[in-house]
């Protein structure tokens, strides 16, 4: 092997591979690309569905499984209800689920998402559809410390079709009458500012 794992041709001359007609068992394969040597390689005889822990070069450290059909994970049937049954811990770096073809489900008796950040940079959660977004529940709560805002460029709708109850300390509502005069309570800034907002 090269004594560096920098992107260089990787080479091995101790390579221990079994096989029979369904598949093999290897320890010291070379990537196509010559980038990587892998340690124990598990591997159908086509080669499309394998288990492999990459030893060195590019991919060192890194863990691959790649299969042509479902990949399942059940466990958790020795447990209790309240304890943990699945860990997933990046120490560094992103966590990305992508369905490329299909759908995104979670599901459980609850669910929980938290966002923990040190600073105002962090600690966000963004939510975002291309199409559209639906919230439907029961009992739907919306509690913001600080402020929240709803915003749309189209026509926005507020409906009860029992009782809408609409508190605040002062309420003041601003329309375009004020973009080109004042009122004389004022209001035209925050007209500025939230005119063509989206």
């Amino acid at each position: 092997m090269t004594d560096s794992n920098q992107s260089q041709t990787q080479q091995n001359y101790n390579k221990i591979w079994w096989r029979n007609s369904w598949g093999s068992v290897s320890c010291g394969t070379i990537s196509e690309d010559e980038a990587t040597t892998y340690g124990p390689m598990l591997s159908t005889k086509d080669g499309v569905h394998c288990f492999i822990l990459e030893a060195q070069g590019e991919g060192e450290g890194s863990t691959t499984s790649m299969q042509p059909g479902v990949f399942q994970v059940e466990c958790g049937s020795a447990l209790k209800k309240e304890e943990d049954a699945v860990m997933i811990n990046s120490k560094n770096g992103n966590i990305n689920i992508v369905a490329s073809n299909g759908k995104v489900r979670i599901q459980g008796l609850d669910v929980e998402i938290c966002a923990v950040g040190e600073d105002s940079s962090e600690g966000n959660i963004k939510v975002k559809a291309t199409t559209r977004l639906e919230m439907d529940g029961k009992e739907v709560f919306i509690n913001a410390k600080d402020k929240y805002k709803l915003a749309t460029s189209g026509v926005g709708e507020l409906v009860a079709n029992s009782v809408m109850k609409i508190y605040g300390s002062t309420i003041r509502n601003v329309t375009d009458a004020v973009s080109k005069k004042d009122s004389k309570v004022g209001g035209q800034k925050f007209q500025k500012e939230n005119s063509g907002l989206c």
